[in-house]
């Protein structure tokens, strides 16, 4: 008997995920949505007789069907078209409305051929002809609308993982620049890699700038949480600065203008922003560091030795808008040292299966293990030290930004 309470197992992996061909190991959910009890039986003896085992229910109005979708979810709807509560192409619709991802196949009568084809139009997988489907029909219907369903869902996914991937690609353009560097005073090794959860970009940045001087500019930053409001929040502030930079804007007053731009463009006050600029003059034995809540750096010495290094600063922008206030500080450079600045997912990782972090003293640790590698090296070894420890956790959550600048 066909029954308005039959329940069916929710969660039943489908052939196309198990990717077994052999759909009578799987007996997909059907919902009939039908008023007359004499059609409902037609349906009940072609699901008796078709090769394909199905789990059927049985509803009287759309108000039923509506209440059922609500707490579960069936593999496919065999529709009527003329209920007491909907009638045509509504039916459709409200189906659509409550269940989106579950195949339609529509139930129509001799005279309502062209209805069955509007009905596809509009969003159904098929309709069957009242009183002209086979046993052998029938089964075969509702498994090729349930396979059809399935791989316009994943055509959908498909389209908007593509779509994710160009929107990431267009922002990781803008959180990456290219250097711009007039000649040779300073070697540059910049990366940047995603935390473990990357379907969403984070807000790390940075960016190098030559003057016309030679003056070299630097800065590297982090927007406080991930997604692509982050991420643009980031591009913002780094073209800011070297907007700023090219004007010649520089020290406390340039972080000023930057937490202007970050309290005027951010999704909510919660949102706030670490970074560390500094400048090097052609032939000065120190930099010029401003810092905004930023962790500190590593120094690297020509005899191969490597140091935490941290300066005065100031709060992160946003924290106390309009109200901070930034040193500008030196930091000496020896001859041939090199300053590696970075992002703090580079240290904040899960290492072993507590809930320790790697944190500075481990991370500097790490910097003098591979403090003989040449930049690149150097670089690439302290990330992939880093994420080996993390690996037991799934690997570094955050994004780590690491920029490598070496004084020639």
């Amino acid at each position: 008997m066909v029954t308005a309470s039959q329940p069916w197992a929710v969660g039943l992996p489908s052939p196309a995920e198990t990717g077994d061909p052999a759909w009578q190991v799987w007996e997909p959910s059907v919902l009939l949505v039908e008023d007359d009890p004499g059609d409902a039986l037609l349906v009940e003896e072609m699901v008796d007789d078709s090769a394909l085992k199905m789990r059927l229910r049985w509803v009287r109005s759309m108000a039923e069907a509506r209440e059922v979708l609500a707490a579960e979810t069936p593999d496919c709807v065999l529709l009527d078209l003329n209920l007491p509560d909907t009638h045509g192409l509504e039916a459709v619709s409200g189906i659509k409305a409550r269940a989106d991802q579950v195949a339609i196949v529509v139930l129509t009568g001799l005279a309502e051929e062209e209805t069955g084809l509007a009905a596809v139009a509009a969003g159904a997988q098929d309709y069957l002809v009242k009183g002209r489907v086979e046993p052998e029909l029938f089964g075969r219907a509702v498994r090729y609308a349930i396979q059809r369903k399935q791989a316009e869902q994943a055509a959908v996914a498909l389209q908007a993982s593509l779509m994710q991937a160009q929107e990431n690609a267009r922002l990781e353009r803008g959180l990456l620049p290219r250097p711009l560097l007039t000649d040779a005073t300073v070697d540059v090794v910049t990366r940047y890699r995603p935390g473990r959860a990357q379907a969403l970009l984070g807000g790390d940045f940075y960016d190098i700038v030559q003057g016309t001087d030679g003056t070299v500019h630097a800065l590297i930053g982090d927007v406080s949480g991930h997604g692509p409001d982050e991420a643009a929040l980031g591009v913002a502030l780094r073209i800011a600065w070297r907007t700023l930079v090219l004007s010649g804007v520089t020290g406390a007053e340039q972080v000023r203008r930057l937490e202007e731009i970050l309290v005027a463009e951010r999704a909510g006050s919660h949102v706030f922003a670490t970074l560390t600029s500094l400048t090097a003059e052609p032939g000065a034995p120190h930099v010029r560091m401003t810092r905004a809540g930023h962790p500190g750096l590593l120094l690297r010495t020509e005899d191969g030795g490597v140091e935490w290094v941290e300066v005065e600063g100031g709060p992160a922008l946003g924290v106390v808008p309009g109200g901070a206030d930034w040193p500008v500080r030196d930091l000496a450079l020896p001859a041939g040292a090199a300053l590696v600045l970075f992002t703090d997912g580079l240290f904040e990782g899960y290492i072993g299966r507590g809930r320790e972090r790697l944190g500075e003293e481990g991370l500097l640790r790490l910097a003098r293990e591979v403090a003989a590698l040449p930049p690149e090296g150097f670089v690439d070894g302290l990330i992939e030290q880093a994420e080996e420890l993390a690996e037991s956790q799934g690997g570094l959550d955050d994004d780590v930004a690491v920029l490598h600048l070496r004084w020639n």
